[in-house]
């Protein structure tokens, strides 16, 4: 049974603090670019297509076993979910990966931000460990998601960025940075909440962490790890 003084329970295991990725968790690359981009090869131009596109992506590369840098079966998954068709899939994903920049990943997912507020309204240590070039903290508190201390975001123990720090998931050392702004908290008790099974879950597995991977359509069912559809469902 869980400690009755834990500050949440998943999946019947007691958890005191929760780290988060910030790409795919909080902010996905902006479709109000993506979609003028690819309706010249026939996307749909329905935003809500591009939300669906990206965890698609994700399950995709994760399948392949594709490392950070490499986002080929992502694109080709990617502008498929959106609808272009299969004669032109080449070139999209091409003209996908040609408009990747780290500043696209900017278009917030409100639901996420609502549940990040909760949990440090409960009182939830919280804190994003994240894959990134350098301008992720710049992002997160520019479109008030959250940052450390006060501002119009929700107040975070810490921000991680990769690039910063000079160490990358899977490699377990990034989550050690995170961990410092949690040091009365065995790392067993924090979960680490990201979208990719690769980096995330068994980046968050190397570190020592409970992982729990974003999966709001249903893509890893059967899966030997903890999944949720919402953030508001750590809640």
């Amino acid at each position: 049974m869980p400690d009755r003084d834990s500050l949440l329970t998943i999946d019947s295991r007691p958890i005191d603090a929760v780290l988060f990725d910030a790409g795919g968790i909080f902010v996905i690359p902006d479709p109000t670019v993506l979609a003028p981009l690819l309706a010249y090869y026939g996307a749909s131009a329905d935003l809500a297509a591009y939300h669906r596109a990206h965890y698609r992506g994700m399950a995709a590369k994760s399948a392949a076993g594709s490392d950070e840098r490499d986002w080929d079966v992502y694109n080709e998954a990617y502008v498929r979910s959106v609808g272009v068709p299969d004669h032109d899939v080449e070139e999209a994903a091409i003209a996908l990966d040609r408009s990747r920049s780290a500043y696209l990943w900017r278009h917030v997912l409100h639901d996420s931000v609502v549940a990040l507020r909760a949990l440090h309204e409960r009182g939830v240590p919280i804190g994003v460990v994240s894959n990134a070039t350098g301008q992720i903290e710049s992002v997160l508190a520019r479109t008030a998601v959250c940052q450390v201390g006060d501002g119009p975001g929700v107040p975070v123990r810490v921000v991680i960025d990769s690039h910063v720090v000079g160490v990358a998931k899977p490699d377990a050392g990034i989550f050690d940075h995170g961990l410092r702004a949690l040091p009365d908290i065995d790392r067993s008790r924090v979960a680490y909440v990201g979208d990719s099974v690769t980096m995330d879950v068994h980046g968050a597995r190397n570190a020592g962490l409970f992982p729990v991977l974003l999966d709001p359509y249903d893509d890893h069912a059967g899966a030997d790890f903890h999944r949720v559809k919402s953030l508001g469902e750590l809640l």
